[in-house]
């Protein structure tokens, strides 16, 4: 438990640091600690060191863990992995927020899983920042058409748009691409004013380039246990 407290105040420390070395107030940031591989006993332990916002990237073991912990009040949940459709229903139960909605039918899958009184569902489309239509997210081009699509689902509210930097160049010049296709999605839905950037390894180019959500995975939750 210590380790993992100087873990989070190292990187919340950093995060800060990042923030005001750009003139931006670190309070406007939500932290996301990325909790995949980790028993739901670790997210206790965030929960008791102030941690409220956590994200997992696999259905099953994200609806699992969010049964379990049914009792920490304000903890919320983020799904930040590829969503099938068929697995809308089980994310919708779990999540207070889906980072990942790339295509239409996904939104209309996640629709179809609402029940008479659940609350709307926050959500950000997810936008493929590399030329490979293989990787997850929409095309750049198709964006303006996916905000519009999803702004006409009811139980859904758009929060704004995600992306993970490609690997093959430099973070800040694709997060200043996020930054100008955010406000593609804004022309569209103006309140929709997300945007979900920024890991371990590039989360000060996010912030540079206005993140306002971040995941953080291993720099505090420590190494992912071993998988039997």
């Amino acid at each position: 438990m210590d380790d993992l407290a100087a873990r989070l105040a190292a990187i919340d420390e950093r995060i800060a640091d990042a923030a005001r070395s750009v003139g931006r107030d670190p309070s406007e940031l939500t932290r996301i600690v990325v909790t995949k591989f980790h028993p739901a006993a670790l997210v206790r332990e965030l929960y008791a060191l102030g941690v409220r916002d956590v994200g997992e990237n696999r259905q099953q073991e994200f609806s699992r863990k969010a049964g379990e912990l049914t009792q920490l009040d304000g903890l919320r949940w983020h799904f930040i992995g590829q969503a099938q459709t068929n697995k809308a229903r089980a994310i919708r139960a779990a999540a207070s927020v889906v980072h990942s909605v790339d295509r239409a039918r996904l939104a209309d899958s996640l629709e179809a899983a609402a029940d008479e009184g659940d609350p709307v569902l926050d959500v950000l489309l997810q936008i493929n920042l590399t030329d490979d239509p293989g990787r997850g997210g929409v095309a750049p081009g198709e964006l303006e058409r996916l905000a519009a699509h999803v702004a006409g689902l009811p139980s859904l509210r758009v929060r704004g748009v995600m992306a993970v930097a490609p690997l093959e160049e430099p973070p800040a010049p694709a997060f200043e691409r996020l930054r100008a296709l955010s406000d593609v999605v804004r022309a569209v839905i103006a309140e929709a004013d997300w945007i979900s950037a920024g890991m371990t390894a590039d989360f000060a180019e996010a912030i540079a380039a206005g993140a306002t959500h971040l995941r953080i995975g291993s720099a505090i939750t420590g190494p992912r246990p071993e998988r039997g």
